[in-house]
Formats: C-alpha cells, structure tokens, sequence
C-alpha cells in the first residue's frame, strides 16, 4: 500500500507561483514513478509531470514546459511541484500518484495509488 497526501494548493492571481507538496509514504519499492496530474471540470484527467523515483529522470507536459518543475526529496518522502507563471488554464485539481511506468505516453491508467487531490484556483 502507498498513500499520498497532497498539499499546497490555493487561489492565486494569473502570473502567479505555487508549490504543491505530496507526502509519501508506505510500500513504494515497486511504484518506480511519482506523478502529477490534473483535471478541471468537464475535462479529461492529464498528466502534467512526473518524476522516476530512482535517478530522478523527469518528464514535464508541454502545454507547462518552461514554467512547473517537478522534485523529490526522498529524504522527507515528498513529492514537490513548483509552478510559476501561473494562467487561468491552469485551474484544476491537482493529483499526485505513484505508479510503474514514467515519461510522455504513459497514462493515468498506469497509477495505481492516488491522492485526494489539492485545488488551484488561477484568477485573471
């Protein structure tokens, strides 16, 4: 079992920053990537970045290229996404999850452990 608690999330004008935390903790030795992923209402759940948890390659969403970074600290079990240069298109619920495979064209289908979600507003 793997838990995840996310944190961090808020109402922030646009051009605004936020860093998302998510605690883990539990069984992670076979969940080989962490992940961060959003959905708005009405719309599909997307992945915007996601980390290998051994080697720390990561991989960001084009459409947050340039402007979230996604970091572990193993040592506090934490899971961070910094995000900055915040657009009212980010607005959503934002998710981390842990999961066995990493990179550009995996699918939340391949996460099996989820958090509650943490919420971010962006105002214009």
């Amino acid at each position: 079992q793997v838990q995840l608690e996310e944190s961090g999330g808020g109402s922030v004008q646009a051009g605004g920053s936020l860093r998302l935390s998510c605690a883990v903790s539990g069984d992670t030795k076979w969940r080989k990537c962490l992940g961060w992923f959003r959905q708005a209402p009405g719309k599909v759940r997307e992945k915007v970045a996601d980390i290998v948890t051994v080697g720390g390659h990561t991989y960001v969403a084009d459409s947050v290229e340039g402007r979230f970074t996604i970091s572990q600290d193993n040592a506090k079990n934490t899971l961070y996404l910094q995000m900055s240069s915040l657009e009212p298109e980010d607005t959503a619920m934002y998710y981390c999850a842990a999961g066995w495979s990493c990179g550009r064209w995996s699918t939340p289908d391949e996460f099996d452990y989820w958090g509650q979600g943490t919420q971010v507003t962006v105002s214009s």
